[in-house]
């Protein structure tokens, strides 16, 4: 299978306050924006999609209709630091502060209105015990 796109789908009870989040707080715009389904692209790069679905609409199977739950996004960003400043003055929740991990990011969890997770990531240079467990082309160049 080649795939030509990817994207998470979060699935809630409030579509417009959903993407409204996006949009306002992580840079997003609708492509497509309908009352059940809007489709988001990142303002910064194009590679970056989110979709936001009415989690009860019929194009659904009934055994998988549902609100999110479990869902942890990943931003990777250049500056960590600039951006966990301006959602914390927003009044975003912090649900893990600022903080250097060993394997490699320095990063801070907040959520979005559903509950999903959303951990803002800027890598920096792993712990040498780390470093031995990635393969060498995604070390940063020396």
């Amino acid at each position: 299978m080649k795939a030509t796109s990817y994207y998470p789908v979060i699935m809630t009870d409030d579509v417009a306050g959903t993407a409204a989040f996006y949009t306002e707080h992580f840079g997003f715009e609708a492509l497509f924006c309908a009352d059940w389904y809007v489709h988001l692209q990142s303002t910064e790069s194009e590679h970056v999609t989110l979709a936001i679905l009415d989690g009860d609409h019929e194009t659904i199977s009934e055994a998988g209709r549902a609100k999110v739950s479990g869902l942890l996004l990943n931003f990777e960003v250049e500056d960590v630091d600039a951006v966990y400043a301006r959602l914390k003055a927003a009044g975003l929740p912090i649900r893990r502060d600022l903080r250097d991990e060993d394997f490699g990011q320095r990063h801070f969890i907040t959520s979005d209105p559903n509950g999903v997770l959303i951990d803002i990531i800027t890598a920096i240079p792993p712990s040498a015990e780390f470093a031995a467990m990635y393969d060498a082309s995604c070390l940063p160049k020396a």
